[in-house]
């Protein structure tokens, strides 16, 4: 076991506590709101304050782009899943890539592992490589992993791979449908949106979360 980090205090340790206890009751972490009700907490600024020192002291490390993104790093790391890992996907001018129909991903022979609570109760998931800045503005950037369930239903404003059949391409965007037209929105001002028929999108997968690559 490593060394252990800085002192805290004791409303810092209840909220250490808290975050634990959650994590193995329903295997995902609290958001903010949920250690605000379950710590007895003031507010959310005075939650937010402790876990920035929980996070300057080393007991958790904070992923603010991914929804209840807390992980906790003392005195053990949180279990990672292996998950299928099917290559690089454009955020940026499509590229070519296989249709979702060939994404084999029960027999995937490359696995990335990947902290469990970012996987907590979905099914089917697997991971891309970024390729690309169109969604930076979404806090996806160039060389990030993202993992997507596999589904062919997204509502309107999620992020999704898309598969673009005239193109025999696939992309990464925010998907936006009106009657028969969709449009592919990027996050990144210099970026125009793609404009097509319904027919020829097909949906591989929805975004799920994102891991950060070291340097952004």
């Amino acid at each position: 076991m490593p060394d252990a980090p800085a002192v805290i205090s004791p409303r810092q340790q209840k909220i250490l506590d808290y975050i634990r206890k959650y994590l193995k009751q329903n295997g995902y972490p609290p958001s903010i709101r949920d250690i605000v009700s379950g710590c007895a907490t003031r507010s959310t600024s005075v939650a937010d304050y402790h876990l920035k020192q929980l996070e300057a002291r080393g007991y958790i490390r904070r992923h603010k782009e991914i929804s209840r993104g807390i992980e906790v790093t003392y005195p053990a790391r949180q279990e990672e899943l292996q998950i299928p890992f099917l290559g690089a996907i454009a955020a940026g001018n499509p590229i070519p890539a296989p249709p979702v129909d060939s994404w084999d991903i029960a027999r995937s022979a490359e696995q990335v592992g990947v902290p469990r609570y970012l996987v907590a109760g979905f099914q089917g998931v697997f991971a891309l490589k970024v390729k690309g800045d169109s969604m930076q503005d979404a806090l996806i950037g160039d060389g990030d992993t993202i993992l997507l369930q596999a589904t062919e239903h997204v509502e309107n404003g999620q992020t999704a791979a898309v598969w673009l059949e005239d193109r025999q391409e696939v992309t990464l965007k925010k998907v936006y449908r009106d009657r028969s037209r969709v449009r592919l929105q990027p996050a990144n001002k210099r970026y125009a949106p793609i404009l097509t028929s319904a027919s020829n999108v097909r949906i591989q997968g929805r975004l799920v979360a994102v891991m950060r690559s070291f340097g952004h």
